[in-house]
């Protein structure tokens, strides 16, 4: 009888456990800081790939536009080779 009622008492405080953290998983969904995950629908991504042209088996062009600007990069060897002014890091 004594394990029985281990095992029930165990049961129960895995429920109550498991509970807690989905009641705690709910609160963060509903009331959590919106601004630290921003979710940005389908249609409304800042950059694109406009067009990409394979100059031979290790490089290649890509136009990108980032926001209302328009940007080249000349991509091989599984890095970016150069880039423009405006894409370097500014010091």
């Amino acid at each position: 009888m004594s394990t029985f009622v281990s095992f029930l008492q165990a049961l129960f405080a895995l429920a109550v456990t498991l509970g807690l953290v989905g009641l705690a998983a709910y609160a963060a969904r509903r009331w959590g800081p919106a601004g630290l995950i921003a979710i940005r629908k389908p249609g409304e991504r800042r950059m694109q790939i406009i067009e990409s042209l394979t100059l031979d088996a290790q490089r290649r062009v890509v136009l990108i536009r980032i926001d209302a600007e328009e940007r080249l990069i000349l991509l091989g060897e599984g890095r970016m080779l150069t880039a423009p002014p405006s894409l370097s890091p500014k010091a």
